[in-house]
C-alpha cells in the first residue's frame, strides 16, 4: 500500500513538473543525480554491438536516452542492471542504452544477461572506453542522461534502483513536453 501511495504522490509530482524543474523529485537514488544548467554535447565515437558491428548515439536522436556505463565485473553494476531493465519496461519510448565500458567480452555479458533475466536492453560495447574517457567516467556504474538532441542534461555517479516512483517521476517530468 505504502508503494502505491508513493507511486501516486510521485507520479503527481511529475504531472505538475515541466522539463526544466526537477524540483522536489531529486529524492531517494535520484538525489545523486546531477541536473546540467545547459546541455552538453557529447563526442562522436563508434560503439560497437554484441557482434562487432559500429553503431553510434546518433542512432538514438529524437529520443530520451539513458546510457549506462558498465562492466561485468562490477558488482553495483550487476546488481542496478534488472531495474534498467525494468525501466526500459516501464517507460518503452526511452531507450535505455548499457554501454560496456572495457573488456567485456560479448560471451560473459550474454551469460550475465541470461543469469539475471535482463530480456529488454540492448547492449552496446566501448572496449577501449574512448567514449567513456572523453566524457569523463573514472568509475563505474555511471549513467547518463541524454536529451532527443543527443546531449547530456544529468548524469548520476554510482549505482541506482531506476525503476522506483521516484526515478519514474523524474523521467516524467524530463520527458514531458
Amino acid at each position: 500500500m505504502r508503494k502505491l501511495l508513493l507511486a501516486a504522490v510521485y507520479t503527481g509530482f511529475a504531472l505538475g513538473a515541466n522539463a526544466g524543474s526537477l524540483d522536489g523529485l531529486l529524492i531517494g537514488d535520484m538525489k545523486k543525480l546531477a541536473v546540467h544548467a545547459a546541455p552538453v554535447d557529447l563526442p562522436q565515437t563508434v560503439l560497437l554491438d554484441m557482434a562487432d558491428a559500429g553503431h553510434g548515439l546518433a542512432e538514438f536522436k529524437g529520443k530520451w536516452v539513458v546510457l549506462n556505463f558498465w562492466a561485468t565485473w562490477c558488482a553495483p553494476c550487476r546488481h542496478e542492471m534488472p531495474s534498467l531493465d525494468r525501466l526500459q519496461v516501464a517507460l518503452p519510448d526511452l531507450a535505455v542504452v548499457p554501454l560496456a565500458a572495457g573488456r567485456n567480452a560479448p560471451e560473459q555479458i550474454a551469460k550475465f544477461f541470461k543469469e539475471a533475466g535482463i530480456e529488454h536492453l540492448t547492449v552496446l560495447r566501448d572496449p577501449k572506453m574512448e567514449l567513456a574517457r572523453a566524457v569523463g567516467v573514472v568509475g563505474l556504474p555511471v549513467t547518463l542522461i541524454l536529451n532527443p538532441e543527443g546531449q547530456e542534461v544529468a548524469r548520476l555517479i554510482g549505482d541506482a534502483e531506476w525503476d522506483t516512483p521516484e526515478a519514474l517521476a523524474v523521467f516524467k517530468a524530463l520527458t514531458a513536453p
